[in-house]
């Protein structure tokens, strides 16, 4: 309907913000709806990735959370049906909700199938544009990763008290067990492996490959397939199966998934699992949580980091190599490798921060490590631990650190 032109908005005039960001503290950021209509409430992190948003917001790991977007281009690509790396095509609880810089241009790319804003609504993500995502990844770096909730209302109609109430009422990240809504219900198998340019994704004929029984504490589709096209017969299993489950499908490996959330809260149910997968010298392989369940299980504790570790760019050296790979990070926790056995090896270290990014048993066949191997996004510097996997179900003998 055409507005009088007596009642029409000066053309100075503000435009109504239709979307907030409540920090848990009052603050309150204005900016414009993208995405689903309504509130989302998590824990803020930034991730300094300069592409790969749609990985992102499938990556299971940011159940919980909502993620601010450092580049400001976000959704210039569009979206497509390949690009998904939760283990459901349909939404599922992952990422809450997201915060980007500049508004959401037409996307401009030959794999694009339809507009981030659409994409988004489809997942049930509710998203906010037009934030000054420096200032606020400043704060973050500053004074941790607060609590917020996400609102957007195409009316711009928001009952500014009550979100400040509700962000302020939410609980910490500490505590959480977020692996139940991410996991795999019932078991299944794998057999796709890597993309290429002009065949898609490859599929490979199960039977002839070591066994590897992947946990799946919210698994990323890229981890499966790079183990596949390595040569294993992947068997995906929920995250509460038990060890007597697991031992009986006779694998030649087990490896455990990445995944939201306290590690010491999953741990209560995944920990005693994975002390006798251990204990019967099943070779092992952990990722992101998988990392740090495995320290708990080694005995060892994890910590809170302040604002974590989330993008594309980070260096990390593998002590047993002297390498320096640039790698894809996302985690909010770390193992403290002076919490270990003496047993367990440290392997790899962030050089952003000297946290530990790796660890290798002497006295058993397993390794594992904080950092996403498998990148999407990201770069494929560490590819090679899926080989180092592939040669440890081979022989059977632990990794030693005699080259650290």
């Amino acid at each position: 309907m055409l507005q009088d032109a007596a009642h029409a908005p000066e053309p100075w005039a503000e435009p109504v913000a239709t979307a907030l960001l409540v920090l848990a503290d009052g603050t309150i950021l204005e900016g414009f709806g993208i995405g689903k209509t309504g509130i989302a409430d998590g824990e803020v992190c930034f991730n300094t990735a300069m592409t790969g948003y749609q990985e992102i917001l499938t990556d299971p790991s940011y159940a919980g959370q909502i993620v601010t977007f450092t580049f400001p281009h976000i959704g210039n690509v569009g979206t497509n049906d390949e690009d998904l790396e939760s283990l459901e095509a349909a939404p599922a609880s992952g990422v809450r909700g997201t915060v980007i810089a500049s508004a959401v241009t037409k996307p401009s790319n030959w794999r694009s199938s339809s507009h981030l804003d659409g994409w988004l609504k489809a997942r049930g993500i509710v998203g906010i544009t037009g934030v000054d995502t420096r200032a606020l990844t400043a704060r973050i770096r500053d004074h941790g990763m607060p609590n917020a909730v996400i609102a957007n209302d195409p009316e711009g109609r928001f009952d500014r008290e009550a979100l400040k109430a509700r962000a302020a009422a939410l609980a910490p990240m500490e505590g959480l067990d977020l692996v139940p809504p991410v996991t795999s219900r019932v078991r299944s198998e794998w057999s796709e492996t890597v993309w290429a340019l002009g065949d898609g994704y490859g599929k490979r004929a199960a039977g002839d490959g070591l066994k590897v029984v992947a946990i799946d504490y919210g698994v990323k589709r890229n981890i499966l397939r790079l183990l596949a096209q390595a040569g294993c017969d992947v068997t995906v299993v929920p995250a509460t199966t038990s060890a007597e489950e697991i031992l009986a499908l006779k694998p030649d490996g087990v490896f455990l998934s990445n995944g939201p959330g306290d590690p010491a809260a999953t741990g209560a149910y995944a920990v005693p699992v994975i002390r006798r997968i251990l204990d019967e010298k099943v070779p092992t392989f952990g990722i992101c949580l998988g990392h740090q369940l495995m320290g708990l299980a080694l005995g060892g504790r994890t910590v809170k980091m302040g604002q974590g570790h989330h993008g594309a760019n980070h260096p990390v050296k593998d002590k047993t190599t002297g390498k320096v790979e640039i790698v894809s990070m996302n985690h909010g926790f770390a193992v403290d490798p002076a919490s270990l056995p003496a047993s367990a090896v440290e392997t790899h270290v962030s050089l952003f921060d000297g946290s530990n990014c790796g660890l290798t048993l002497t006295d058993r066949p397993a390794f594992s490590v904080q950092h996403h191997p498998e990148a999407s996004p990201g770069p494929r510097d560490s590819h090679y631990l899926f080989e180092r996997f592939v040669a440890l179900m081979r022989s059977g003998e632990p990794e030693t650190a005699r080259n650290a």
